[in-house]
């Protein structure tokens, strides 16, 4: 950023020039891992590349936001995680009559979701929302910058039919980094797809999606069981993506149903033990820890927290 600054307005203009005869093309990435709390490839762009992202994302946001479905949270203006779990325990309520039914929990998760994004798929997606082709051309540069390495199968889950869950749609071109702003919008584009057919195919109600986190609800198990192959049919077939295996249940909210972060009671909900371990030893490695503890406690302010807050002093 230092090196960018040094000569800003000659970059911003040499990068305007680009862009405004179409001979801008995107840079290589730099590539890190972070743990949070699972390993996770970030791959870093230029800034001069950075702001051609800022620049799509300041454009398109409001025009696609307003088409995406009003339990959609995943990195839009006023939503956000705490909106989703709030939505989440209304939905339970409703479910099952204030508390007085069993309310069942289909949970589901897409296999590397930002890996398998695939290009060709998206770009026809894009190509149905704008028209204007200087814009699409931008889109494909950035959408192309970047591809991920083929992936291996897991295995089978009980949830899924083996034919289904042993296999994975291998493309050449596919897959976004999640370092780019521009990735944000888009998968949650390619996921409006689903998102459309969830609501207006399938008249699923009570359906609630967190980028690639997503859950439906109902008093009845079955109805539950017989969307699985649907939505794995769907996936398969319109966007070559694979519920992940092992992060797939159906569970009553009575026992506890965990989702995004937090383990969810009818009356009540507790954040995951995992979660809950790793802060206790982070605030311990930390000699520090004021502003650590400010932020955790803003963190546990969504939920019944008493103990862990007694826990670490507050």
């Amino acid at each position: 950023m230092q090196e960018f600054s040094l000569r800003l307005m000659d970059n911003i203009f040499s990068l305007h020039e680009e862009l405004k005869k179409e001979i801008y093309t995107h840079g290589f990435y730099k590539y890190f891992r972070i743990n949070d709390p699972k390993p996770r490839d970030i791959h870093k762009a230029s800034v001069r590349d950075r702001l051609v992202h800022h620049a799509i994302y300041r454009v398109l946001y409001p025009y696609f936001s307003k088409r995406f479905i009003h339990d959609s949270y995943s990195c839009q203006l006023g939503k956000g995680t705490h909106k989703a779990l709030n939505r989440f325990r209304a939905f339970a309520r409703k479910v099952s009559k204030n508390n007085t039914r069993t309310c069942w929990v289909l949970k589901c998760d897409i296999r590397k979701f930002f890996a398998n994004i695939d290009h060709e798929i998206l770009i026809e997606i894009l190509q149905r929302q704008i028209a204007d082709p200087d814009t699409l051309g931008l889109l494909k540069n950035v959408v192309g910058s970047f591809r991920t390495a083929n992936q291996k199968s897991l295995p089978a889950s009980p949830y899924l039919p083996v034919r289904q869950a042993g296999s994975l749609y291998e493309r050449e071109n596919k897959g976004l980094p999640l370092g780019n702003l521009t990735s944000q919008l888009l998968v949650n584009i390619y996921m409006n797809e689903f998102d459309q057919w969830v609501k207006h195919k399938l008249k699923e109600k009570y359906y609630i999606r967190y980028a690639d986190d997503f859950a439906f609800l109902s008093e009845n198990r079955a109805v539950l069981e017989n969307l699985i192959p649907r939505i794995q049919e769907f996936f398969g077939d319109r966007l070559r993506l694979e519920l992940h295996p092992n992060k797939l249940f159906i569970k009553t909210v009575a026992s506890g149903v965990d989702f995004l972060g937090w383990v969810h009671f009818p009356d009540h909900r507790v954040l995951r033990t995992a979660t809950k371990r790793r802060m206790l030893r982070k605030l311990a490695e930390q000699p520090k820890k004021e502003a650590m503890i400010s932020s955790y406690l803003g963190l546990l302010s969504h939920g019944n927290t008493r103990k862990l807050r007694r826990v670490i002093g507050y």
